[in-house]
């Protein structure tokens, strides 16, 4: 997603959610806060992770909604691997993975095993993200998501060529 449709599409959830609930409240909105804490992760947006990711955990954790839990907790990955907390980012990672294989939500799959292979790749662990991002590729392949493919692909050749 682009830069300017993420800045658009974040004015936009905000404002559904200040329709939903009342201001400041942390319950309802669970689908807006997972989107938001969702296309903050993919934007890298530290601010927006801090801002979203946990009211994404809470009200889905509220309403036991595990499909939006685990984009919360990859949402909490992103932020650490940010913030260089990378313990904290694989151990949030793994939480979605497993939420994410227990659905089966294959494309959630393919993007969390990309941010595993993300992570792998800062902590200089060529080995292992070459076998995340693989693996990600494989989902994105049989998926025929094409961008995710071609971006998995691309991160696949980064990592071989080190």
């Amino acid at each position: 997603m682009a830069e300017g449709e993420f800045a658009l599409m974040q004015q936009h959830l905000e404002a559904a959610l200040e329709m939903s609930s009342p201001v400041g409240a942390p319950h309802g909105g669970d689908d807006l806060y997972a989107m938001l804490a969702d296309g903050a992760a993919q934007q890298r947006d530290p601010v927006g992770l801090q801002k979203y990711a946990p009211l994404a955990e809470e009200t889905a954790s509220n309403i036991d909604h595990k499909l939006h839990l685990a984009i919360a907790y990859r949402a909490q990955g992103v932020a650490h691997t940010l913030a260089g907390g990378y313990q904290q980012a694989e151990a949030r990672y793994k939480q979605a993975l497993d939420i994410f294989n227990a659905y089966p939500a294959p494309w959630q799959i393919g993007r969390t095993l990309f941010e595993l292979g993300e992570l792998a790749r800062l902590r200089l662990e060529p080995g292992q993200a070459l076998d995340y991002y693989a693996r990600a590729l494989s989902v994105f392949e049989e998926l025929h998501a094409v961008p995710y493919a071609a971006r998995a692909r691309a991160a696949l050749e980064k990592v071989s060529r080190v």
